[in-house]
């Protein structure tokens, strides 16, 4: 008896011997997902990594995968498009003590000549208001960015979050190498939303309108030292509203008790004196229990117990 002939295995599911594994797939995806190559063509990719060691296929293999995957075409601008798209999300962070949470930014000191400024790089801790880092350069650059921020994170160690505006260098891939290198998570303010930097921005008012301000500086040196004059003055002098009246340094390294008790004593001793005059025993201004950038929904503020 004469057994009927089976179908013939379509083309699509016969095992190929020469097929990509699901490992070397995965190589070459891991290869277009990289910074560094987000702006280059399949082909720009497939030859940089080959120079770089990395041959996993053909180029023609490495098209296959990229159109599987919707990456071909012109992917400078999707990859500009989803970077765009996650800093449009409104930034939602909580510090609760120092060093979880920097921002930082850069703002422009004027020069005599029009056009020209010398540019200052700031960062600084959201729950202290500890400035933590700065640098006075001629121009902006995420590469001093990036320098600024190593340097920050081996003297106090890296934050959780750094947070920024969209400026070139905040999103420049210097500081996106160096933040995944260290383990901290970049978090942007939304386009035109001032408020989601209010930090820097508050510190930047201040450095302007104290009255040692001047109106430009003629030379780099004379804003080098303005800046060191400010910055030395703001952390270890400054008493700022946010954080109970204290200074930014004795926040920041856990130094407020005594001042606080010092402040207790004389509240109590003031009260005693006339108690008629208050309408309840007084007490000095408290730290706060946490500061945020955007307060999350339903995140209770609380008071520090230990100021």
């Amino acid at each position: 008896m004469t057994m009927p002939a089976r179908p013939p295995t379509p083309q699509s599911h016969r095992h190929q011997p020469t097929a990509l594994t699901d490992d070397e797939r995965g190589r070459i995806l891991s290869e277009l997902a990289k910074d560094e190559y987000a702006s280059l063509s399949v082909g720009q990719v497939f030859y940089r990594a080959w120079d770089a060691g990395c041959y996993i296929a053909s180029r023609s293999s490495w098209y296959r995968v990229a159109a599987d995957h919707g990456l071909v075409g012109d992917r400078r601008r999707k990859s500009q498009s989803r970077s765009r798209a996650g800093r449009k999300k409104k930034p939602e962070l909580v510090a609760n003590v120092p060093g979880q949470v920097w921002s930082w930014d850069i703002t422009k000191l004027s020069t005599p000549v029009r056009g020209v400024y010398w540019h200052l790089y700031v960062i600084v801790d959201v729950y202290s208001r500890y400035v933590v880092a700065w640098e006075l350069h001629t121009y902006e650059d995420g590469r001093i960015a990036e320098a600024m921020i190593e340097k920050a994170s081996k003297k106090y160690g890296s934050p959780d979050y750094l947070h920024s505006d969209n400026g070139a260098a905040m999103v420049s891939k210097p500081v996106s190498r160096l933040s995944s290198l260290l383990g901290i998570e970049l978090s942007f303010s939304r386009p035109s939303v001032s408020n989601d930097n209010p930090y820097s921005e508050a510190l930047f008012k201040t450095c302007k309108y104290v009255l040692e301000f001047p109106e430009r500086f003629d030379d780099y040196n004379e804003a080098y030292a303005y800046c060191v004059w400010f910055f030395a003055m703001y952390n270890t002098e400054h008493l700022h509203s946010g954080i109970g009246y204290h200074t930014p340094i004795n926040v920041h390294f856990r130094r407020t008790s005594a001042v606080t008790a010092q402040r207790r004593n004389l509240l109590d001793r003031a009260y005693r004196s006339n108690p008629n005059r208050y309408g309840q025993r007084p007490r000095p201004p408290r730290l706060p229990g946490r500061a945020h950038i955007n307060k999350p929904i339903n995140q209770p503020t609380e008071l520090s117990q230990t100021s």
